[in-house]
């Protein structure tokens, strides 16, 4: 078992967070359908008013990387762009564990 995962930090505008974690839950909801998205989990932390934390899990790195030519997630990924001032994406392959 090879799945992808992924871990994101974005950094919102100020005053913009919530913003932003609106965007990324519509997105969520976007993938409902998609059965090579097992995890998308959007987070946020008490102690950092700008940024929103995303939890991903996939089938594979192809099937994240096909998930970003669907329409409706380019559309999303367009409006919460200019709301971002940072990324700190963290790519990685899971291995196991509770959950897979």
């Amino acid at each position: 078992m090879n799945h992808f995962a992924m871990y994101g930090k974005l950094t919102a505008r100020p005053g913009q967070r919530d913003a932003l974690a609106d965007i990324l839950l519509e997105a969520a909801d976007l993938l409902k359908s998609n059965n090579d998205c097992y995890l998308y989990i959007v987070n946020v932390s008490d102690d950092d008013p700008n940024a929103v934390y995303v939890t991903e899990l996939w089938k594979d790195a192809d099937a994240h990387a096909a998930s970003l030519k669907n329409e409706e997630v380019l559309a999303s990924i367009q409006r919460g762009q200019p709301l971002i001032i940072g990324a700190e994406p963290i790519k990685l392959r899971a291995l196991g564990g509770k959950g897979l």
